[in-house]
């Protein structure tokens, strides 16, 4: 009797088996995912090094999850905008095939949703995320939506976090110049000294 090889046994699950083999791509490149399977715990070593290989996971079709027990999220750069994906979020799948650069915020973490249920509430975590970058773009002066993205994000994570995140990045999240985010950030660090 032949010996079969370990894809010819996998052959009937073998979506599972791809979407297991591009995690563990992801996690040999520093980023830590976890799939059905179990957890490969890898750090974000170099957030610009895994941005490219987090843009391919997303363009992939595959669909992740920002690990909702970690202080993470990515900021998804498209076109014009960027948007928010904090934890819980879903990202991948049909929604991010227009990414252009993801940029990871604190350590990130990714999961493979194990079931429908997952999925879904993956799904109404990221509208939340969008709602709430919506209500921040709706204030009419610029510099009052700087202001509220840096006191969003510095709520969420540690101020040093927030101080290595690009002007850009806050800049197409709430629809302003990066220069108001620069003069915005700099009258608030002179104000908090």
């Amino acid at each position: 009797m032949p010996k079969l090889t370990e894809k010819q046994m996998d052959s009937e699950n073998n979506q599972h088996y791809q979407k297991t083999v591009g995690l563990v791509d992801l996690a040999a490149k520093g980023i830590c995912v976890a799939s059905s399977l179990g957890a490969s715990e890898m750090t974000n070593s170099s957030e610009e090094k895994n941005a490219p290989e987090i843009v391919k996971m997303l363009h992939s079709g595959q669909l992740l999850e920002v690990n909702s027990r970690r202080r993470n999220g990515l900021i998804l750069y498209k076109g014009f905008h960027a948007e928010f994906a904090g934890p819980g979020a879903a990202v991948g799948n049909i929604y991010d095939f227009d990414c252009k650069l993801a940029l990871p915020v604190g350590n990130l973490s990714l999961l493979s949703p194990n079931s429908h249920e997952d999925r879904q509430k993956a799904y109404l975590i990221r509208r939340q995320w969008i709602r709430l970058m919506k209500q921040i773009t709706e204030k009419p002066i610029p510099q009052q939506r700087v202001q509220k993205i840096l006191e969003q994000f510095e709520q969420y994570f540690d101020a040093e976090t927030v101080a290595q995140l690009p002007d850009e990045a806050f800049a197409l999240l709430v629809g302003v110049l990066p220069q108001t985010v620069s003069a915005v950030r700099r009258s608030y660090r002179s104000f908090n000294r």
